[in-house]
């Protein structure tokens, strides 16, 4: 099943800059990992930029036992909760999260605006890469994707909308059957998603987001922080 779009109407819509923008980030670095994959520097630049839960705790722990130096650290590597929701490791990762992003994202923005749509995309994003960091402290495998991000979206479109109908096209065979499913049944259809996310992987040297118990804990903090968020705002 493929979401296309809603058929909510108001009135007062706008052009979604945020939703732009954060497609065309994300496409150009997926683009820009391709040639690093090509020149064998795809392992490092993840590395660096993605999110290493055992990096940032053994820092921490580090600072807090008495080494200042470690903060340094922390703060050099914390940046990688903003950048890691930015790398994808498979065609099957960033086209859904981008899709999921398109249908549900683009009346978010709307009804928040672009400021603030743009600073709950990323804060959500970040708390999330947090709750994994404590959930799974150990982990020395790269984490990456703007999965926490995306379920916060679906998580806040959810509450804001729970009656909508997306409008869908059914593959079977080569015919495409156009229909309407009820949002809400997409937030188990996102989650189910997660499992195909290693399909068309780029070949990345150790592996990243392993599927385990934990990430998909820390992906449906990221949807409830969605819910509360805009419960919390409260927008008509």
């Amino acid at each position: 099943m493929i979401p296309i779009s809603d058929n909510l109407f108001i009135s007062s819509r706008k052009k979604p800059i945020i939703i732009y923008w954060l497609i065309g980030m994300n496409l150009a670095l997926f683009l820009w990992e391709f040639k690093l994959e090509i020149s064998g520097q795809l392992g490092i630049f993840v590395i660096n930029w993605g999110l290493i839960p055992a990096q940032i705790h053994g820092a921490i722990a580090s600072f807090f036992a008495g080494n200042s130096a470690a903060g340094i650290f922390v703060l050099s590597r914390s940046i990688s909760l903003l950048t890691a929701m930015f790398i994808h490791g498979s065609f099957s990762q960033i086209l859904g999260n981008l899709l999921f992003l398109w249908v549900f994202g683009r009346n978010l923005e709307n009804i928040l605006g672009h400021g603030r749509f743009l600073v709950f995309y990323l804060m959500c994003g970040i708390l999330t890469g947090i709750i994994q960091i404590i959930a799974n402290p150990n982990l020395t495998v790269p984490l990456i994707g703007a999965n926490g991000a995306i379920a916060s979206v679906l998580g806040a479109y959810i509450f804001k909308f729970p009656k909508v109908k997306i409008d869908t096209v059914m593959p079977l065979l080569v015919i495409f059957i156009p229909m309407q499913i009820p949002a809400i049944f997409y937030t188990i259809w996102w989650f189910l998603q997660q499992l195909f996310y290693g399909i068309g992987s780029l070949n990345i040297p150790g592996g990243v987001n392993p599927l385990n118990s934990v990430n998909y804990w820390a992906q449906i903090a990221g949807f409830i922080m969605g819910i509360i968020t805009m419960k919390r705002l409260q927008l008509k």
